[in-house]
């Protein structure tokens, strides 16, 4: 069995995705084999020190070696392992990435804004997209947001911006990125008719499954808007219990909502399609589109 893994060092959590590639007559594809998602939090580092602490570092090295441990038993022959928002910020970043490589053997790469969203487009969710309809598509991080415009299938415009879950938690959004994400949305979108969106992203995902919707099927602005309503109305506490939400995406589902529900309301979006996968979805497409559609496989 053909094994990828992609590792996803976000600025709330960091994941490892194993896959299994699977052909079929179309080309190929992949199975998810093992997802292991740990909460770190370094955005709280990057955001507000602009450093990676010494104990998150050394949190991070651990959950890299067991990685790393993981890839290996399960024989994994591919890899990617990215770093978002919070490393991006942070003046460390550097040493980190030479830490990861002579402690754990892992060869770590720091993307920035368009890179992410270009792998997040490996996904290649526009060909389910409906090519009579335009899409505004929102992948929400703790550390950025970013925002592509689909028209006939094709990313017309994308962008990132540094607003994102965690940086709102620790108040390190500003007031100017929120504006000129919002002068860049309604310029890109304002002759567009009959616009959607779609939504990446843990806490959108986390929505999804709380809004009951048939699969496949959009949630509503309205939906949304009362799930943020009702979840905002409980403390942090009763998030979790009431909800069942843990304790780190309990705190991080609310600026989330507030991300979206803003973006929609900006575009007049009525209906957000959430497909469910995310940047480790991508970086494993992306290995596919790199190693395997480029040959035969055997």
């Amino acid at each position: 069995m053909l094994r990828y893994a992609a590792i996803d060092i976000g600025s709330n959590a960091v994941r490892l995705l194993i896959a299994d590639i699977t052909k079929t007559e179309e080309g190929f594809g992949f199975k998810k084999n093992t997802l292991i998602r740990v909460p770190l939090r370094l955005g709280d580092d990057a955001f507000l020190d602009h450093r990676i602490s010494k104990r998150k570092t050394e949190d991070l090295l651990k959950t890299m070696s067991a990685f790393k441990n993981l890839m290996d038993v399960y024989q994994v022959s591919k890899y990617l392992a990215c770093a978002t928002s919070a490393m991006r910020e942070a003046e460390n970043g550097g040493e980190i990435i030479k830490q990861v490589k002579e402690v754990c053997d892992l060869n770590l790469e720091i993307i920035h804004g368009q890179r992410e969203a270009n792998i997040i487009y490996a996904n290649h969710i526009e060909e389910t997209l409906d090519n009579k309809r335009s899409y505004l598509y929102i992948d929400v991080g703790g550390g950025s947001t970013e925002l592509s415009v689909f028209v006939n299938r094709i990313p017309v415009a994308s962008k990132s911006f540094d607003i994102g879950t965690i940086r709102i938690l620790d108040n390190q959004d500003r007031e100017e990125t929120w504006e000129e994400m919002k002068l860049w949305v309604k310029e890109n979108t304002k002759s567009l008719k009959n616009l959607a969106g779609i939504g990446t992203g843990g806490n959108i995902n986390k929505l999804y499954r709380m809004s009951d919707e048939k699969e496949g099927m959009p949630m509503s602005f309205l939906k949304l808007k009362t799930l943020y309503n009702n979840l905002n109305s409980h403390s942090l506490k009763e998030r979790i219990q009431v909800f069942g939400l843990n304790p780190d995406r309990a705190d991080v589902i609310i600026p989330a909502c507030e991300i979206y529900i803003t973006l929609l309301k900006w575009t007049g979006i009525k209906q957000i399609y959430v497909p469910k996968v995310g940047l480790a979805d991508g970086i494993i497409n992306l290995l596919i589109e790199e190693n395997l559609n480029q040959q035969n496989y055997k």
